[in-house]
């Protein structure tokens, strides 16, 4: 049986979303090191924080790191089980980055800390917005949003490619708000605009990528030891200046989930397992193609369940 991991990104975030797992020595050891290299205790603020603050882009992304490599760490000391296949949605690439050896977690704990913040300072500078489209296909919403960004000579895409009739946009809210309605013409079902602070993954985020290509040129890249699917196109690479290329324009490019689903089943992937909290991704999967066993790691119980399910 082939079976991949998968890593959520923002947005999967929730108070007290580690205490299952809290307690076991391999999270212990990740949060305490992130605690020293960033000076945020993260376990003591899922357990006394706000929702509000654990929201905010610059904790959630490092917090997000943290929580995901610590769950699929948990699963490597409990388990001989490697995946065939690694990929994560968005920020989850990152984690994936260090689940297959390309990054060490303190390398990708600080870069990724950059991230969230040169992304966040390019969204104080302009008015941006997300918004979640259900119910219209790729081509229709790309048509829409094309023709807006022309006529009114502004920035908005389609960015997330979460299934075959779930896509997000991304772009200045002024844009954002002119295609709220000529989505619903053209047949969608609801058009939500989403509580982000960031307008991921569209333009607005090229001045962002350009200052994290300067910190990614600093850390140490390896060869990948699991393969990683990649957001930008779906498929794998290994040369260490090509998934470079791909983490930089991440954060401008669309996340292709749809494509990255399908060529996990098209590899013989028959069970993704969800690393990390909440069931935002593996809701998707089953949108994208009904016959994949989706998982999800929760607590110690959860990694036993599923370890035993692949024993069979």
């Amino acid at each position: 049986m082939k079976f991949a991991f998968i890593f959520p990104g923002q947005g999967s975030q929730s108070l007290h979303m580690m205490d299952k797992l809290k307690d076991h020595h391999a999270v212990k050891e990740i949060f305490y090191i992130a605690q020293n290299i960033l000076h945020v205790d993260f376990l003591k603020m899922l357990a006394n924080s706000t929702a509000d603050e654990i929201n905010q882009t610059t904790i959630t992304q490092p917090l997000m790191l943290c929580s995901g490599y610590a769950t699929y760490a948990t699963w490597c000391t409990l388990t001989n089980k490697t995946p065939s296949i690694l990929a994560g949605h968005s920020l989850g690439e990152w984690i994936a980055m260090i689940a297959s050896g390309v990054l060490s977690f303190e390398d990708a704990l600080h870069v990724v800390n950059l991230r969230a913040q040169y992304m966040q300072s390019e969204a104080d500078k302009t008015n941006g917005a997300m918004a979640a489209v259900i119910g219209l296909d790729k081509d229709n919403v790309n048509i829409v949003c094309n023709e807006i960004a022309h006529q009114e000579n502004g920035v908005i895409a389609g960015v997330n490619f979460n299934s075959k009739e779930q896509v997000v946009i991304a772009g200045e809210i002024r844009l954002i708000n002119i295609a709220i309605d000529k989505l619903k013409q053209r047949g969608a079902k609801r058009v939500q605009i989403l509580p982000v602070s960031v307008p991921s993954h569209c333009m607005l985020m090229k001045p962002a990528a350009e200052k994290l290509s300067k910190e990614i040129n600093n850390v140490k890249f390896s060869p990948p030891k699991i393969p990683i699917l990649h957001n930008i196109s779906g498929l794998s690479y290994n040369n260490v200046e090509d998934i470079k290329n791909a983490l930089i324009q991440q954060l401008y490019s669309p996340v292709l989930w749809v494509s990255i689903i399908e060529n996990m089943v098209k590899q013989e992937v028959t069970t993704i397992i969800e690393c990390g909290p909440g069931k935002i991704l593996s809701n998707l999967n089953k949108r994208i193609d009904g016959r994949i066993n989706n998982y999800n790691i929760h607590s110690i119980e959860d990694v036993n369940a599923i370890n035993n399910i692949l024993n069979q």
